[in-house]
């Protein structure tokens, strides 16, 4: 039996490092008790092999192994370019 991989589709908020970007991933989840939604944002570092995406890029990430101690997300394809 095959797993398959978490994929998240986020905006990138950092593009500094080598090979690397931040990626702002945004949920929301509506409140049990008072039934608003609550709009929460975790950030994740993920393998850019060739430096393709840029700040403010919309991008699709997928899990994988660790490349770092804390980067265990690779780029898969970049959704839209910013403006």
């Amino acid at each position: 039996m095959e797993v398959s991989k978490k994929t998240f589709t986020g905006k990138v908020v950092s593009d500094k490092m080598d090979k690397t970007i931040v990626v702002a991933i945004n949920t929301r989840s509506l409140h049990p008790l008072y039934k608003k939604y609550v709009t929460k944002t975790k950030k994740v570092k993920a393998h850019d092999e060739s430096n393709d995406a840029h700040i403010g890029d919309t991008v699709r990430v997928v899990e994988c192994r660790h490349y770092s101690k804390d980067k265990c997300w690779r780029l898969t394809q970049v959704v839209e370019r910013a403006r």
